[in-house]
């Protein structure tokens, strides 16, 4: 673990729940360079975007790959208050980064959330059979991050 790594997941918990008081599912996800330094946030925009791929991670690795270079991208690390979903460790994977850091597992959101539609597929699966190697961190910051989930499911 990295010195800054909790602060900066701490960052996307706070980004999630900014979208969730904008009408959005509780999501946030922020990118930090190879030296720490603060890239990009984005947060999840499903709902106000009328867009199921608008994924806090999707939208921040459509942001990161038109704003910088493939280079800057091999050494940076992708914070996401929760574990990427299928569809955004392929966004992550097509984007280059190297690194994930998340706070709640994709097994502790299913425990929160109802309804049929659901991957239970975890971004190291995705990743180790990406034929790359994506370093992954998580899950940490268990409570603060499944705090701000919390009502929003049920």
């Amino acid at each position: 673990m990295r010195d800054y790594d909790l602060d900066y997941l701490r960052m996307a918990i706070a980004t999630a729940r900014r979208a969730r008081e904008h009408g959005n599912h509780p999501f946030g996800a922020v990118l930090v360079d190879a030296e720490g330094q603060f890239l990009a946030e984005a947060e999840n925009t499903v709902n106000s975007g009328r867009d199921c791929t608008g994924h806090a991670e999707t939208n921040l690795m459509r942001k990161a790959t038109s704003q910088f270079s493939p280079e800057t991208l091999a050494g940076s690390t992708l914070y996401t208050s929760t574990e990427p979903c299928a569809m955004c460790s392929g966004a992550i994977f097509w984007g280059g980064i190297s690194r994930v850091v998340f706070g709640l597992s994709e097994e502790g959101l299913f425990d929160l959330t109802t309804g049929p539609f659901y991957f239970h597929l975890p971004c190291r699966e995705v990743f180790f059979r990406s034929g790359r190697s994506i370093e992954v961190l998580g899950p940490l910051l268990v409570e603060e991050a499944r705090k701000v989930h919390e009502g929003f499911w049920r």
